[in-house]
């Protein structure tokens, strides 16, 4: 690469965003965040991180805490330099997304990074995707405005498809296979699962992630939804991607390839790896993370999903052939139920097993009205009442438990 590229980075308080800061440090001759954005609760280390960077411009999602963040600022500052601007309330990251810049890279938790994934395209910059929820909900919108090269992967799983797909053509693909850690609960029956809480399920076994993204590793809703990204980042059938459980994270992704051979990408479980090639793609940047010990001694083992206790795969799959709104419904209930898993008012087992019933009830009433999505609207228009039915089902089987008590 012989020209350092410019990045606008989303989410820059969060787990992807500080490790990019961690990838962009080290390769600072390759890359220089030029703005950053979050969503507000850590208001002391956005503003530390955009002093040390010397950024163009903030953006904050809440609005009530501009003056905090402008004070913040003020204090630690260069004196030297002019100061960034400030862009504040739910537009912001949006905003951001569409300034000057070579890449951007979209940590946005949730499907609220849609629109900021959509600005981005729409300035003809590269999207460094960590946010597969506004693509899992966006769907068509995205792959229409996205040209050659445009949208890279940030996730382990579909960063390690991107390379093994380099090993042979297109016609040559027979399956895609991602792998699964399993989470927490690898092992163990629905039955088992019934009386799980949220700091169980919170403990995942390899990865450190935000509440959100740990809980669907918990209920395997991630993999559904990276299932969904999958079809849409690399055209592949549904009926043509597969999820393999492999405890170890070592293998992140496999395509198996039509003369039987499979490609695997493997390394530690470091998303600075992963980051590094979404911020350079296609090349490499050396140092990312460290390579696999190949002087360990060490085991990789594989096992098939249980569909029965982890249905959420399926459910996606069935929203993803489905088509038009239905993975932003899908998406939209589930944040909806992990929210209400967190507060108490309902069960583990009641996360997966309510999304299913709010895409019944959108595939029998609203799917055929619908088709693909238009526009953003579209999009949150099905968010909307996903949500809410997901928020009335919850609510219906807390009373129904009062009532029983």
């Amino acid at each position: 690469m012989s020209q350092r590229r410019d990045v606008v980075l989303l989410g820059s308080t969060g787990s992807i965003g500080t490790q990019t800061i961690d990838v962009v440090d080290h390769a600072a001759d390759r890359f220089r965040v030029v703005a950053v954005a979050a969503g507000g609760r850590d208001i002391e280390l956005l503003a530390d991180q955009a002093a040390r960077l010397r950024v163009r411009a903030v953006g904050v999602g809440r609005p009530d805490v501009v003056d905090e963040l402008t004070k913040r600022l003020d204090a630690v500052w260069p004196s030297d330099l002019p100061a960034p601007t400030v862009h504040a309330g739910p537009a912001a990251t949006t905003e951001l997304a569409a300034l000057g810049c070579d890449v951007v890279l979209n940590a946005v938790a949730g499907a609220q990074g849609l629109r900021a994934t959509l600005a981005a395209l729409e300035a003809g910059r590269v999207v460094a995707l960590a946010n597969k929820e506004s693509l899992v909900a966006g769907g068509p919108l995205v792959t229409r405005l996205a040209g050659p090269g445009q949208l890279v992967p940030v996730d382990s799983e579909h960063s390690a498809i991107a390379q093994c797909l380099r090993a042979g053509s297109r016609a040559e693909v027979g399956r895609l296979l991602l792998t699964a850690s399993g989470g927490p609960f690898r092992g163990r029956t629905r039955d088992e699962l019934a009386d799980v809480t949220p700091e169980q399920a919170l403990a995942h076994p390899t990865w450190d992630m935000g509440k959100l993204i740990t809980t669907n590793s918990a209920t395997l809703v991630n993999k559904g939804l990276e299932l969904i990204e999958a079809h849409l980042l690399f055209d592949v059938p549904y009926d043509r991607i597969g999820v393999v459980v492999h405890p170890q994270s070592i293998i992140h992704s496999m395509v198996e390839f039509t003369d039987g051979s499979t490609i695997a990408q493997a390394s530690p479980p470091d998303m600075r790896l992963t980051i590094g090639l979404a911020l350079g793609w296609p090349d490499r940047v050396p140092g990312s993370a460290a390579p696999i010990d190949w002087s360990a001694a060490q085991s990789w083992t594989f096992e098939p999903l249980d569909a029965a206790a982890f249905p959420a795969v399926d459910l996606a799959r069935r929203a993803g052939e489905a088509g038009g709104c239905a993975p932003a419904v899908f998406n939209a209930a589930n944040e909806e139920l992990v929210a209400a898993f967190h507060d108490g008012a309902i069960a583990f087992l009641r996360i997966v097993d309510t999304v299913g019933d709010v895409l019944d009830e959108w595939l029998r009433d609203r799917h055929p009205d619908v088709g693909n999505p238009g526009t953003v609207e579209d999009v949150e228009q099905a968010e909307d009442w996903a949500r809410n039915r997901a928020r009335a089902l919850a609510t219906a089987a807390v009373s129904g438990q009062h009532r029983s008590n």
